[in-house]
């Protein structure tokens, strides 16, 4: 039971939703245009969605459908238009109620002002009352601008309120057609639903039928391979055996080809030379013949230039004269035809002529040649002379020569002289049986000359480059060659022993055609023959050749020389007809048909005698196969008669099969339509055995075309009996086909011609058996039979056998015996009318009767009738069925299927046989059946509509209209208000929707009326009460949702129960009395089902009486995990079905090739191995397909997961989906002195909210970051930014506009691209950065929008402060003195206490692109060394090569969390300064600085140095450089060095002045290590002024420094003003020796504040 909103708006209407009430179709807005794709699918089937049948008589069409889905858009738009309006009244009264309070607040705060001015008056304070004034004319002012603000604003109510009330009034308007809509959708729906189940049955079961037809190929290919296998191994055994025996003969064969090749050869040899010669005489005829043809050619070009010209001309001419041209050109040309036709005839003639008189003359010449030779001929041989001329006539005159004289006319006639020489050598060669004294070198000269004027006629009548070495020529010259060789050595015998008379030289001219000896008879036949029984047969030969002849056996066939022995003594020379006799015993010992020959040799040649044994067989035969009865009265009997003979020696069963459904081709089995035609068939089959006896070649035809005969039958039987297997041979053919037809046919006999009693029986050998065929015609017209006489014997085909006959009917018939009165309803009268007809002469009378089972039901009227001749009665049939039929009439009426079939006659009075008719009907009741008798609603909420089904069957065979009548105004029926119409045996589910007006109990009744006026009542209960609280809507539609997108709808649960509610509500069926609501406190619970796309807030809550609660209800689709598993596990699938289908096709392409590849036998091993590994690596690949085929893998976030979601999200069509959400209503609150009780939840006061959720596939997705639409930076130091990038695709078929949302302006995300129009297919990237200026986490979320949904992008990130440390804390980094083109380094340990990983960098200040490069011109001045470094400058002496002598790697990187850097600072300098410094900063990438230091040092060219002296006032990288012989010059003289001193004199204490000189030796990296060694000279002079150095001398380790104090004390005699100066020597030995001169300069100062901070310190 479904619970439905019957008044709540489910869909908005537009301005124009009137115009579409209409039944024109109008064109569809463009977010309608799927419908155009829709209906194009449904027109392709006829039971569409578009063409849904509304009622029973016509079907929806495209416009309706196209209407409805506009109706419903335009509900919704109405529907959004009153929320939005319902929206803006409560806001305005919100805004009315805020300025009116407002207002209060404001006369209250006047009021007091008013009070408190009065009060200071009182007092008698003005300033305060001047001071209250003013803030009283504010308020004022405050006061009037709100009381104008409430005045407009309810001027805005009211306008707004006004609108709300059309917006109703417009709703009520549209109510009816709202429910039109409903049901419209209803409808659409279940019939979608019904379309995609039967679609689903119909894709399962072609699934079904696939897999059953891929298994069925499987075992068909696989029985294939089994039988292609085994016949294989059959041939293969075969070849071996006929190998075996071939390689005994070949070896005889051999070594006689290897003598005859010999014998060959040397011939070969000799016409070789002779052939040279003749081709070369060819080539030259050839050349001349090629030229004169060239000639030939160009005349005859140039006379049919000639000749068109002058057709031309006679053409215009003859045109010009009105001649029509055309005809007389053909006429023209037909006689010029004619006349070289007979020029051509009459050459022919002379030529022939000419070629008789030649060969006659070179006879007689001939004959007058040999006539000496022989004795003086009788007077007789003139006659025989005489006789063989003529026969030389005649067979020069042979339609051969004709034919070859009529071919070659032209050539003859052109090359007159070279015809000549060609008949004389033909002349010679065709009587080379007279010269058989000429020896073999005069035949080759006259064949080499036949040879030449062949291959001569060949090139003048073939093409000009033909075949000079053709094969065909060669071989023909040495057929040609042989045959002349061995007419001569057949005929020197002859000649030389002249042993024969004259008589037998004129036998020799002739030439002997066929075998020289015949048999009596042709073919020895042992027919029907017993296996073991001994068989002799006599044969007799006979010499037809021309001359004494002898024979001699040689051998019996391989077939029959196991059963065949011959006994034949040689009978010496036979004359012409003498004749011998050999005898043939023939013992079988197999059961086989055995064909053979008997070969003899004789002088002439060899021949041979035919055998052939044949076993006992079985030959049956019919006289008649097509019997024709005639015509003949309806009643009559009627008997033909075949006979079926067995003219072979071998008995067998026969039977007598019908075989109604035989094809069309056993036709050309069937023999003439007349009886006359047996004895033929006799006579020819006696002639046919007498010609087998005869002619063996007869004999093999006629069994080749019997076999066919049989074959062709076989197929013919399996095609109509549906054997799908072939034979294998002929003899399986025939019993497969007969047991087919004995399984599969049915029908035994026809109603009219019949079969006799004999069906089947045994035939002996050459028995006879009578068959009898019987024709009893029943019903006019004309009777078939075709049965088929089948045999038991394998080898006996089936005969088949064809019966006709034509009956003729009664003179009085009705004609229509079989009266249907279709289907017909109990107590309903059916009329129908029964025509007799006459053919008789004369009137006659009719009686009609009735069973008098039916007479209750069935009339005919009138009941007796006469009828003229030659015309037409008509009788008058009613029917009435009662209910009792099934009792009346139970033989005629069969009450479980309601079939009545009723035998009537008529009684023709003078005809002994009445006429029968039969009345057909099918019964059926007109009822209609509920499948319950009683409907309860149960307990209606008067807000909402209850829903019950009932199914409406009905039992009648027959289409039944219904509707449902006197419906009350709280019931609505569906479908189709209540009307249909319902097929038979069809059951209709009929929604009834129950809407309760006011709270009370209902009992009624529905009364279904049917199109025949039967009445089905139904009888109903409901009660209806009123929930103490309402939705503002029960029935929420959400538009459209992409997958991955969101609809919300806003809807306000209602607590009406207060003053104004005083409606009362029945309760429980146990509650009597029904009282008023008690208005208390409400609790309220939605609870939206687990697991589905739908989202309420709040889903629970409190509610007072006459307040409102605001309900968000989200609608977010979403692909469930299980479909994606699903999915995931079907790509799995197909993947490895793929790889085995691959292992499968690899595994059988390498086995082809291990076939194909010929076995190596010095291999054995590897041979032996490769299949082992093949196998191998076909294990491997199995089990790697199934290691990757695993469904554990699935898991979400896997790569699986993610492919098959993001395949589910391309493939999502569309997705409808219903829920109904209840919201649980309390009694009240729970009890006050126990909070934590549960409150009473009653189930009468429940609410239910309908949610409509369609989702479609998202037309916006994104492609990359596996899909999802989360964006996570992760942690981002602060200060840094962070870029991501996200690509989204447009898969929709229409473009899309791009916009996004505004993202926090003060946030750390921002988009920094701009988005663009995307066409379908097409994608685009956004780039999204990160940065984070505070340590916390950062959420946010952008939102695409396009026209069709809105993609969510969340973006997380989250700011880290970064913790980076150093182990140089800062300040100066002083790497001291360095040996030029030496290097030196330090390390700065860099340590990442944060927990991400930190970019840093180093820079120098001398690289950074704001530093000046140039070189030493940039030096500054340094005062000191020691002095503050703040004073100095950050970048000092550089490179010679203008680049920074510090350096420092890495450059930058990154620090992971928790570990450490390294920083390597190096100091290289190219030449010797003391003023190299740099500034080095190390920064992170956020711009924070880990550390900052000044860098030094000083570089020197030998291993000892000295510091400490008073500084240059200009750096020496200033200064000109010197050149080598300066430089060598100032070495020898010495560096200078100033050391001032200053001592100190107050209070009347002298104190002394001190400095220190620093003396260091460089540790280098060469293997030497030595130490240095400092003195000073001249020390007594120093003393002398009160200077005093300490150590004078020493010794310096390498890599150490040494301190020399100088120590200047005044002597008593010292002034004040006066400065002490002394030059001493310095000497520093090393790698090398310098010499310093040392000035020391001292005074004395009186204020010890005006000493410079360098003499108080050594550094």
């Amino acid at each position: 039971m479904d619970i439905r909103d019957r008044d709540s708006p489910s869909g908005e209407i537009g301005p124009d939703w009137s115009g579409l009430q209409d039944g024109q179709e109008q064109r569809l807005p463009p977010d309608l245009d799927w419908i155009d794709e829709l209906s194009q699918e449904e027109d392709e089937d006829d039971d569409g969605d578009l063409a849904v049948a509304v009622d029973g008589s016509k079907k929806r069409t495209y416009a309706e459908t196209a209407r409805m889905f506009k109706l419903r858009r335009n509900l919704d738009q109405l529907d959004r238009f009153h929320r939005q309006k319902e929206h803006d009244v409560l806001k305005a009264r919100e805004k009315l109620k805020l300025c009116r309070e407002n207002i209060n607040s404001l006369l209250e705060q006047r009021d007091d002002l008013e009070g408190e001015i009065e009060r200071q008056k009182g007092m008698g304070n003005s300033v305060a009352v001047f001071r209250l004034r003013s803030q009283h004319r504010v308020l004022c002012q405050k006061l009037q601008s709100e009381e104008e603000l409430e005045g407009h604003i309810s001027t805005e109510l009211k306008q707004e309120e006004l609108q709300l009330n059309e917006v109703e009034v417009e709703l009520g308007r549209v109510s009816v057609l709202r429910k039109e809509v409903q049901e419209e959708e209803q409808l659409f729906h279940s019939v979608k639903v019904q379309k995609a189940e039967a679609r689903l049955q119909q894709e399962r079961k072609a699934r079904e039928n696939r897999k059953l037809k891929m298994k069925n190929m499987k075992d068909r290919q696989a029985a294939t391979q089994k039988k292609e296998e085994s016949e294989r191994q059959r041939k293969i055994e075969m070849d071996r055996e006929s190998r075996k025996i071939a390689a005994k003969f070949l070896k005889q064969t051999i070594k006689r080809m290897h003598q005859q090749d010999a014998e060959k050869q040397q011939q070969n040899n000799e016409l070789v030379k002779k052939r040279t010669q003749a081709v070369e005489a060819l080539k030259s005829s050839i050349a001349a013949t090629q030229e004169r043809l060239q000639a030939q050619q160009s005349r005859s070009k140039a006379n049919t230039q000639k000749e068109e010209q002058q057709q031309k001309q006679l053409r215009e001419s003859l045109q010009a004269q009105g001649i029509n041209s055309i005809s007389y050109m053909y006429q023209q040309k037909q006689l010029k035809e004619l006349k070289r036709k007979q020029e051509e005839f009459e050459e022919s003639q002379k030529s022939k002529r000419l070629e008789i008189v030649s060969k006659i003359l070179q006879e007689e010449k001939l004959m007058q040649r040999n006539r000496p030779q022989l004795p003086k001929p009788p007077t007789t041989n003139t006659l025989l002379s005489l006789m063989r001329a003529r026969e030389k006539l005649l067979h020069h005159l042979s339609p051969v020569s004709l034919l070859t004289t009529e071919e070659t006319p032209t050539v003859l006639r052109d090359l007159s002289d070279i015809s000549s020489s060609s008949s004389a050598a033909s002349d010679t060669n065709d009587l080379k049986d007279f010269e058989g004294e000429e020896d073999k070198e005069g035949l080759e000269e006259r064949i080499q000359q036949d040879e030449h004027h062949q291959s001569l006629t060949d090139s003048l009548a073939g093409s000009e480059f033909s075949g000079l070495w053709d094969q065909s020529c060669k071989k023909s010259l040495k057929e040609k060659i042989a045959l002349v060789q061995t007419d001569v050595n057949q005929e020197e015998p002859a000649v030389v022993r002249g042993k024969l008379n004259s008589s037998a030289k004129k036998a020799e001219e002739r030439k002997l055609k066929g075998p020289p000896f015949i048999s009596k008879p042709d073919i020895v036949l042992f027919k029907d023959f017993e296996v073991g029984k001994l068989y002799k047969k006599k044969i007799a030969l006979t010499n037809i050749s021309y001359t004494i002849n002898c024979c001699k056996f040689v051998r019996v066939s391989a077939m029959l020389k196991n059963f065949i022995s011959i006994n034949f003594e040689l009978p010496g020379p036979l004359s012409t007809g003498m004749s011998c006799d050999v005898w043939v015993a023939f013992q079988p010992m197999i059961n086989e048909d055995l064909e053979g020959e008997i070969y003899f040799a004789s002088a002439v040649g060899p021949f041979s005698v035919s055998v052939r044994c044949t076993i006992k067989k079985c030959k049956p035969e019919v006289d008649s196969q097509f019997i024709d009865f005639g015509s003949h009265v309806v009643g009559k009997t009627i008997s033909r008669t075949i006979t079926l003979t067995n003219k072979g020696a071998l008995g067998t069963l026969f039977s007598l099969d019908t075989s109604v459904g035989l094809s069309a081709e056993t036709s050309r089995f069937q023999m003439p339509s007349r009886p006359s035609t047996s004895p033929c068939q006799e006579t020819g089959g006696e002639n046919t055995m007498a010609n087998n006896q005869k002619s063996p070649e007869s004999f093999d035809t006629r069994e080749d075309k019997l076999k066919q005969q049989n074959q062709e039958l076989s197929v013919t039987l399996q095609q109509e009996q549906s054997v799908s297997d072939a034979p294998e041979a002929r003899q399986d053919a025939v019993p497969e086909a007969r047991l087919s037809l004995d399984v599969d046919q049915a029908t035994s006999d026809s109603d009219d011609i019949r079969l006799g009693k004999i069906r089947k029986g045994s035939i002996g050998p050459f028995e006879s058996i009578k068959l009898k065929i019987l024709f009893v015609p029943t019903v006019p017209g004309e009777a078939k039979l075709n049965f088929l006489i089948t045999f038991s014997d394998a080898t006996s085909n089936p005969i088949p056998v064809q019966a006709r006959g034509v009956a003729l009917s009664l003179p009085v018939c009705v004609l229509r015996p079989d009266i249907d009165l279709k289907i017909c309803m109990f107590d309903r009268l059916y009329q129908d009318s029964i025509m007799v007809q006459s053919r008789a002469s004369t009137a006659l009378k009719l009686t009609f009767e009735v069973c008098p089972e039916m007479r209750k039901h069935m009339e005919i009227l009138p009941k007796m009738g006469f009828i003229q001749a030659q015309s037409s009665f008509n009788a008058q049939l009613k029917f009435t069925p009662r209910r009792s039929l099934s009792k009346d009439a139970c033989k005629f009426f069969d009450s479980d299927t309601g079939v009545l079939e009723v035998p009537m006659t008529v009684d023709v009075s003078g005809q002994v046989q009445p006429v029968h008719f039969t009345v057909h009907a099918v019964v059926t009741s007109s009822d209609l059946q509920f499948d319950q008798t009683e409907v309860d609603f149960g307990f209606c909420s008067i807000y909402q509509s209850v829903r019950s089904s009932v199914r409406l069957t009905n039992l009648s065979l027959l289409p039944q209209d219904f509707g449902f009548v006197g419906v009350p105004e709280f019931i609505d029926i569906q479908p189709n208000d209540g009307f249909g119409t319902l097929l038979p045996q069809e059951t209709l589910k009929i929604d009834l929707i129950f809407s309760a007006k006011t709270a009370k109990e209902y009992q009624f009744q529905l009364s279904c009326k049917t199109e025949i006026n039967r009445d089905f009542h139904l009888s109903c209960h409901a009660v209806g009460i009123h929930p103490p609280l309402a939705l503002s809507y029960s029935l929420v539609q959400f538009g459209a949702t992409a997958v991955g997108d969101r609809s919300t709808a806003v809807l306000h649960l209602i607590c009406r129960q207060g003053a104004h509610n005083q409606d009362k509500q029945p309760v429980a069926p146990s509650v009597k009395n029904p009282g008023t609501a008690p208005a208390v406190p409400r609790l309220f619970s939605f609870a939206p089902p687990e697991g589905s796309d739908i989202s309420i807030c709040p889903t629970t809550g409190r509610l007072l009486p006459g307040e409102r609660c605001l309900v968000q209800v989200m609608f977010t689709p979403r692909l469930s995990e299980q479909e994606i598993t699903e999915e995931a596990r079907r790509r799995l699938h197909r993947a490895k079905l793929l790889r085995e289908s691959e292992l499968e096709r690899r595994r059988e392409a390498e086995q082809e090739a291990k076939k194909q590849a010929l076995p190596e036998p010095t291999k054995g091993k590897n041979a032996s191995a490769s299949p082992e590994k093949d196998k191998v690596s076909v294990e491997s690949e199995q089990e790697k397909v199934s290691e990757s085929a695993d469904p554990e893998d699935i898991q979400p976030g896997s790569d699986l997961y993610e492919e098959a979601r993001a395949s589910l999200v391309f493939s999502f069509k569309q997705r409808y989906t219903e829920y109904t959400i209840p919201c649980f209503v309390s009694d009240g609150d729970p009890p006050a002195d126990d909070r934590q009780a549960q409150p009473a939840w009653s189930p009468f006061n429940t609410l239910h909210l309908m949610l409509q959720c369609p989702a479609v596939q998202p037309s916006l997705v994104v492609t990359s970051n596996n899909g999802h639409n989360v964006v996570d930076f992760h942690q981002v130091a602060v200060g840094v930014s962070a870029i991501k990038r996200l690509t989204v695709q447009n898969i929709s078929q229409e473009s899309l506009d791009l916009r996004s949302s505004v993202l926090d302006i003060n946030g750390p995300f921002s988009l920094l691209n701009a988005l663009r129009c995307l066409k379908p297919g097409d994608e685009h990237t956004l780039v999204l950065s990160f940065s984070p200026a505070v340590d916390k986490k950062s959420h946010d979320i952008l939102e695409v929008h396009s026209q069709r949904m809105t993609l969510d992008v969340t973006l997380l990130g989250e700011g880290v402060v970064t913790a980076v440390t150093s182990s140089h804390s800062g300040g100066v980094l002083d790497f001291g003195y360095v040996l030029e083109k030496e290097a030196t380094s330090h390390v700065i340990k860099l340590q990442n206490s944060s927990v991400i990983a930190v970019g840093f960098r180093v820079l120098l200040q001398s690289l950074s692109p704001s530093h000046p490069q140039g070189g030493v011109d940039g030096v500054a001045l340094l005062p000191d060394r020691h002095t503050d470094s703040q004073l100095q400058p950050a970048v000092g002496t550089q490179s010679y090569s203008g680049l920074s002598a510090f350096s420092a790697a890495p450059a930058g990187g990154s620090i992971a969390p928790g570990q450490n850097q390294d920083v390597t600072v190096t100091f290289q300098p190219d030449h010797p300064s003391v003023h190299f410094s740099d500034r080095l900063t190390i920064e992170l990438m956020n711009k924070s600085k880990v550390c900052v230091m000044d860098v030094k040092g000083a570089a020197s060219s030998h291993n000892m140095y000295l510091y400490g002296g008073d500084p240059p006032t200009v750096a020496m990288e200033l200064l000109p450089q010197l050149s080598a012989s300066e430089l060598e010059a100032q070495k020898k003289s010495g560096i200078p060095l100033l050391v001032t001193l200053q001592a100190s004199y107050s209070a009347g204490v002298l104190r002394p002045a001190v400095r220190e000189l620093y003396v260091g030796c460089i540790r280098t990296t060469q293997a030497r290590k030595e130490a240095g060694v400092f003195c000073w000279d001249n020390l007594a002079s120093l003393q002398q002024q009160g200077f005093n150095v300490e150590p004078s001398k020493g010794t310096v380790e390498a890599g150490q420094e040494h301190a020399i104090t100088i120590t200047w004390t005044p002597d008593g005699g010292y002034k004040t003003p006066k400065v002490v100066q002394m030059c001493v020597p310095l000497t520093l030995k090393g790698h090398e020796t310098n010499v310093y001169r040392v000035t020391l300069m001292a005074s004395v100062s009186r204020t010890a504040d005006s000493l410079p901070k360098c003499l108080d310190s050594g550094q």
